[in-house]
């Protein structure tokens, strides 16, 4: 597992001092935990989030620049408590990207999957989510969210091994969808007045999976490839692609580095030079990515 083991280009963090991180994955989450916090939670845990932050923090793509940004923020080490006004104002993936990069520091082989979360709504929806894998000294692997990791929010489970059905990554979203066992309905960003849901959400989130599964750690709202083509684009020869990447990710005994290698060579799945980032607050960008950060 050396492959989940190296920094990626996106995780990589830089001259962070090693030494003084814990090495328990459960307290790594509690310390990614202290450092994040969701730019959408500010009114459920009673802080008033800067505008600016909440719309900007969450592009950065690097774990080298949300490092930077807390330093501005507070010059004390990471592993003393902050306040909210000094953490990251960021989303699901920055909590999932730091705690890969604390992770894989520290002689963890971890990797951020993408996915869908039931546990945050009434158990009916899947929401887009993403959540850190990270690999047991036995060769398993679990499933962590550090974005709970602290109690603020009543799960019942332990946030360092997700349960499988509480968060499906997007390899057996898709699997369930195509087979008729779950309603792509009820899969994507599921406030009230959302319409970013469906199996073309599912899609996108496996693209997305794949992508991160080869180190390549994209912002939630990118899009690319087949992310990008719209349903009635999408080819039987697409479907039988995709079907083939959810074979290949939906569960951690089928996921290898090679078969992803393979899969992620399809010019229809590699992140290419320049994406369109369907972002929350400040539209629709053109962003061009050196070739570091495309394989």
């Amino acid at each position: 597992m050396d492959f989940y083991l190296k920094q990626s280009p996106y995780s990589d963090p830089g001259a962070l001092p090693v030494a003084d991180l814990p090495v328990d994955p459960g307290e790594l989450a509690v310390l990614v935990r202290n450092l994040v916090i969701h730019r959408e939670e500010g009114g459920y845990l009673g802080y008033v989030m800067p505008e600016a932050r909440r719309h900007e923090d969450a592009e950065a793509r690097y774990v080298a620049e949300i490092l930077r940004i807390l330093r501005e923020r507070g010059q004390a080490p990471l592993t003393e408590h902050r306040e909210f006004g000094e953490r990251f104002a960021g989303t699901c993936r920055d909590f999932t990207l730091l705690l890969c990069a604390f992770l894989r520091a520290t002689g963890t082989p971890a990797r951020a999957r993408c996915g869908f979360a039931t546990y945050f709504g009434d158990g009916t929806s899947h929401g887009d989510h993403w959540v850190t894998e990270y690999r047991l000294a036995d060769g398993s692997w679990r499933l962590a969210d550090a974005q709970v990791a602290d109690g603020a929010h009543d799960v019942p489970f332990d946030p360092l091994d997700v349960p499988r059905d509480r968060f499906l990554v997007a390899g057996a979203g898709w699997q369930a969808c195509r087979a008729g066992d779950a309603d792509p309905a009820t899969f994507g960003v599921t406030l009230p007045d959302s319409d970013l849901r469906g199996l073309w959400f599912v899609r996108c989130n496996v693209v997305r999976d794949l992508a991160a599964l080869n180190g390549v750690e994209v912002l939630p709202w990118d899009m690319w490839g087949l992310a990008a083509k719209d349903e009635p684009e999408v080819t039987a020869d697409d479907l039988a692609l995709l079907d083939a990447a959810a074979a290949a990710t939906a569960t951690p005994a089928a996921v290898s580095p090679e078969e992803i290698r393979r899969l992620y060579a399809d010019p229809r799945l590699t992140v290419p030079d320049e994406i369109t980032s369907y972002t929350t607050y400040l539209g629709i960008r053109k962003v061009r990515l050196p070739e570091r950060l495309r394989a």
